[in-house]
């Protein structure tokens, strides 16, 4: 990986360790399922992740993603393929548990509330 200048929306050490075993974990599952040929991946997983938090803490377009990123049409396919395959869904309950535990609370919420309109 070459070095590039941070962006405010890029994760810190702390936060990217966070995250790298769910990024990690899923990468290996989608190797499994190769037939053990072609090219190896060749962008940094916490390298799409940052463009991918650039594009949503900007609000640009995908193909407006600055040059030191992966190319826009890669980023917004691993995009596609981290939320068909519920990445992010997965990174969302991994964040709500610390964040509870943090708080001293249960990792796992024990009710939840459901919004009905009257008919």
């Amino acid at each position: 990986m070459t070095p590039r200048d941070q962006y405010p929306s890029d994760l810190s050490d702390d936060r990217w360790a966070l995250i790298d075993p769910v990024l990690t974990a899923w990468q290996a599952r989608r190797r499994q399922g190769a037939l053990g040929f072609g090219r190896p991946p060749e962008h940094d997983l916490r390298r799409l992740m940052d463009a991918i938090l650039y594009v949503d803490r900007t609000g640009i377009p995908w193909r407006y993603l600055p040059h030191d990123f992966p190319p826009h049409q890669t980023v917004y396919g691993y995009f596609a393929k981290w939320q068909r395959d519920g990445v992010f869904t997965q990174l969302t309950g991994l964040l709500r548990r610390l964040v509870r535990e943090a708080e001293g609370r249960n990792g796992e919420p024990s009710a939840c509330v459901l919004g009905l309109q009257p008919r």
